[in-house]
């Protein structure tokens, strides 16, 4: 689990591309890598990976496999990317953000970013079936950090943050431009609340199908006449 607490950026230092795997090596700020060790996980981007492989005190592989590859950002990334970083979070630490499991949902893309004095807003669109789990208030992860959604327009498509200076110098959000990609987790128990609703109306409204199907029948008898 992650708390949603951008804790570093570190940078992709190599890329090695074997069928339907990619390791990737990152470079970190030493401090971040005390008792790192190999079968440990961190927040890579918003993506939970496992290291395999530790090369000194600031370096370390790790294996994204081919589903991760395809709904994740890192398909897209090069050698000399920034990514935000977070360790999983131990026994009794403070949850600062929300929990967060690294298994990403889906990308969202900027479409705007405003930066008013002191402050940095980013508009991401989605696809329509996943805004039904995004509203106004409520808590998203963009790249492992996170986040209160502002706005969200369910007719266009998109939501809206807001980022403090804070954020900004933690992150790499201060360096992502239009049309950019970010790695989305939605928040579990509000896609958990708003699916077993779904299904319960889905439920009744089947049960109460024959019923309308009669009276309409019958109303269909009463025009005839």
């Amino acid at each position: 689990m992650f708390t949603g607490i951008v804790q570093s950026v570190a940078i992709i230092t190599a890329i090695k591309d074997q069928e339907g795997l990619r390791t990737i090596t990152l470079d970190f700020e030493e401090a971040f890598c005390a008792d790192l060790v190999v079968g440990g996980s961190v927040s890579v981007d918003g993506v939970c990976l496992t290291v395999t492989r530790r090369h000194n005190a600031h370096c370390a592989d790790f294996d994204v496999m081919l589903q991760s590859l395809r709904i994740t950002t890192l398909h897209d990334v090069s050698s000399g990317f920034k990514v935000n970083v977070e360790r999983a979070a131990k026994k009794g630490a403070e949850v600062g953000g929300h929990p967060l499991s690294g298994h990403v949902d889906l990308c969202g893309k900027i479409i705007e970013i405003h930066q008013p004095p002191n402050n940095h807003l980013l508009r991401i669109q989605v696809p329509p079936s996943w805004m039904r789990y995004i509203f106004s208030k409520g808590y998203i992860a963009l790249n492992g950090a996170s986040l209160t959604v502002s706005e969200a327009n369910r007719q266009e498509g998109w939501f809206e943050v807001w980022l403090i200076p804070e954020t900004l110098r933690r992150t790499t959000f201060l360096n992502k431009k239009i049309n950019d990609l970010v790695n989305i987790e939605i928040e579990r128990n509000t896609q958990i609340m708003v699916d077993t609703l779904r299904s319960a109306i889905e439920e009744q409204f089947v049960l109460m199908r024959p019923t309308f199907a009669k009276e309409l029948m019958k109303m269909g008898s009463g025009f005839d006449s």
